[in-house]
Formats: structure tokens, C-alpha cells, sequence
């Protein structure tokens, strides 16, 4: 009926570590939490989703839409 996935405590760390950042945590605190020495291992314990993609694009957007550009005359 259904395939059987092999569940360790691995894989739900890294999981929990996914969701955590898919909710919009800071890696920086996901690291703290986690107990890493480098942010280096908790990025890998993270997967680049498209829930997290959109959320990047959304930041990103939100972040440039703060700023105003006006520019002067060109001579």
C-alpha cells in the first residue's frame, strides 16, 4: 500500500532544522538552537524549498521596495 520511508533521528533533526527555516527563523538561530559550531553544518541540515524560495523573493522584495532612487538631471 504505502512504501515504508526509514525514519532516524537524523532525519527528523534535519527536518526540524528545514521547517524551522521554512517559517522564516534566522539560520544564525537555527545554528544556536541546533547546537553548531559552524554555520556550515546546519546549512546542510536545511533544504532549499520552493516555500523557501518564494519566501527569499518576498524579503528580498519587501527589503527594495524600502528604498527610493530618484535621479536628477543628466547632463
Amino acid at each position: 500500500m504505502w512504501d515504508k520511508k526509514k525514519i532516524t533521528p537524523h532525519s527528523l533533526r534535519h527536518s526540524y532544522a528545514t521547517h524551522l527555516i521554512e517559517s522564516g527563523l534566522d539560520l544564525l538561530e537555527v545554528k544556536r538552537i541546533l547546537g553548531h559550531r559552524s554555520i556550515l553544518t546546519t546549512a546542510k541540515y536545511t533544504h532549499l524549498t520552493s516555500h523557501t524560495a518564494e519566501n527569499a523573493d518576498k524579503l528580498i522584495n519587501n527589503l527594495m521596495n524600502g528604498f527610493s532612487i530618484q535621479w536628477g538631471n543628466v547632463k
